[in-house]
């Protein structure tokens, strides 16, 4: 079935439903546009939602170390992923949707415009035939009455006695002359009718039907795009669910994480002071006589402590972290000294760079001047031996603070521990020293890929399900990571795609 054949008279019928089925898809194009614009808002919202809550600072660091924090801290993340996914939606059904159909829906209406001038057009010129075989009837009409009004005449003026011959062949010369060219009319008519039957076959049997048929294909066309564009505007959605589940499974794993005892015990680890409790306070006898020997005795010691456990006091600094109690300041003087065991070990192998690059320029002069990494050289000896006697230094005050049990044990593992990351980092990072020399860009962390992701945009790299990548820079909060795959490549990727690796 076909418009053409079944509806060539209904011109009027098939412009306001061909007008109508555009006004739809423009209205859906227009749902859309606002549908972007809502997830766009909320993913914007809930970026900023986590932003807000999100911890930041030393204390609060020192809080995310409390399960229940870094559980938060986890369903902050979690729900920054979520929005990004949010804004995959938006973009997406802007591409493949909304810019899409705009096209087609420019591209319709220009279809739509010249088929409807083209039967226009067509209507226009059947019309006009049909006028001008109107004018050459009416022009019959009026000869052949003309002829037979001069036929009668003639036939009078025979019948008339008084009538001359002369008079009488006039009449009959005028009335034949009228005759002839009234049948030339009737055959120019005839003519001209056979003619307008012929176009008027064309025009509802071939020109009008045809441009019909292409209406209808257009609208066809038109409905099924925007079938497609209904069903994308699911599929795009569930494309992302996967991701988003794994982020709700987050969110709940977070909660699971949560351990109340460990956070209990590690609060007491680190403020544990090592103070003993405070002794009974004696009885002072006024009775026989014994009077104070300063204004704090009697009960003013309670008070005392009273202020000392329950009112913060500012305690000035110490180098020994002295001000500090017993376990507060083990803990500290440890912490002080890995953190100079890991800078002596940095300089460390700083110097031995130094050394290898000297002896390079001393084999090679045209690479450089050795005498010009003496400066360096000085300065790093120096710093080893400054952060020699620091170690020195906070591994005595720590024999002091735990009273001699377990400080040999502390200072042998820093010492070894510092070897170990020297020789470490010895082998790989000098191995090709001698080839190039170049700073070399350290990963941050390692993660796995949980999608694949083609990345068709400028700085992006694509990734498959499950490659291993090392993080060379962390997501900022636009929800993107830079990374570097195994093959040298690198750039960036979403950062929903891919799990922290431990």
């Amino acid at each position: 079935m076909d418009w053409g054949t079944d509806l060539w008279d209904q011109n009027d019928v098939i412009d306001k439903h061909t007008q109508s089925g555009l006004d739809l898809l423009e209205r859906y194009i227009k749902f859309v546009k606002e549908r972007t614009e809502i997830e766009q808002s909320y993913a914007k919202q809930l970026r900023s939602l986590t932003k807000k809550y999100s911890k930041r600072g030393n204390k609060e660091e020192q809080e995310c170390k409390f399960s229940n924090h870094a559980s938060f801290q986890e369903i902050l993340n979690e729900l920054n992923d979520y929005a990004g996914q949010r804004e995959i939606i938006a973009e997406n059904m802007t591409a493949k949707i909304y810019e899409k159909l705009t096209k087609d829906l420019q591209d319709f209406k220009q279809e739509r415009k010249t088929h409807l001038s083209d039967a226009k057009k067509a209507q226009q010129n059947l019309e006009s035939s049909f006028k001008h075989l109107e004018s050459i009837k009416k022009r019959f009409a009026k000869e052949w009455a003309e002829a037979d009004k001069a036929t009668q005449q003639a036939e009078r003026t025979e019948s008339d006695n008084n009538a001359t011959k002369p008079e009488v062949d006039k009449a009959k010369n005028h009335a034949l002359a009228r005759t002839r060219t009234a049948e030339e009319c009737r055959n120019s008519y005839a003519a001209e009718l056979q003619k307008y039957n012929k176009e008027q076959k064309h025009f509802y049997y071939s020109e009008i039907p045809q441009i019909f048929n292409k209406l209808q294909d257009m609208d066809e066309r038109r409905i099924r795009q925007l079938a497609e564009g209904y069903c994308l505007f699911s599929h795009i959605e569930k494309n992302v669910l996967p991701i988003i589940s794994r982020c709700l499974e987050g969110i709940a794993a977070a909660g699971t994480k949560i351990d109340e005892k460990k956070d209990s015990k590690l609060l007491i680890d680190q403020h544990r002071s090592g103070f003993e409790r405070p002794a009974d306070v004696e009885f002072e006898d006024y009775s026989q006589g014994v009077k104070p020997a300063n204004p704090d005795s009697g009960l003013n010691p309670l008070k005392v402590h009273k202020r000392k456990f329950f009112k913060k006091h500012k305690v000035p600094s110490q180098e020994d972290f002295s001000h500090l109690p017993p376990e507060q300041r083990k803990k500290k003087l440890q912490a002080k000294i890995e953190d100079i065991g890991k800078e002596l070990t940095k300089e460390q192998d700083q110097s031995e760079a130094l050394d290898k690059m000297r002896g390079v320029y001393e084999q090679n002069p045209q690479m450089g001047d050795p005498s010009s990494l003496e400066p360096q050289i000085t300065q790093t000896s120096q710093n080893i031996g400054r952060l020699r006697g620091e170690l020195t230094k906070y591994e005595t005050w720590l024999s002091e603070a735990v009273g001699g049990e377990d400080s040999s044990y502390n200072t042998n593992n820093n010492t070894q521990l510092g070897i170990s990351a020297h020789q470490n980092s010895s082998s790989n990072i000098y191995s090709e020293f001698d080839d190039e020399f170049e700073d070399i860009e350290s990963p941050v962390g390692q993660c796995t890929a949980l999608y694949t992701f083609a990345g068709n945009s400028e700085g992006t790299i694509s990734i498959t399900e499950g490659e291993q990548l090392s993080i060379m820079e962390e997501d900022k909060g636009d929800g993107w990571t830079r990374v570097l795959r195994a093959s040298g490549e690198e750039g960036y990727i979403p950062t929903s795609y891919v799990r922290l690796t431990p």
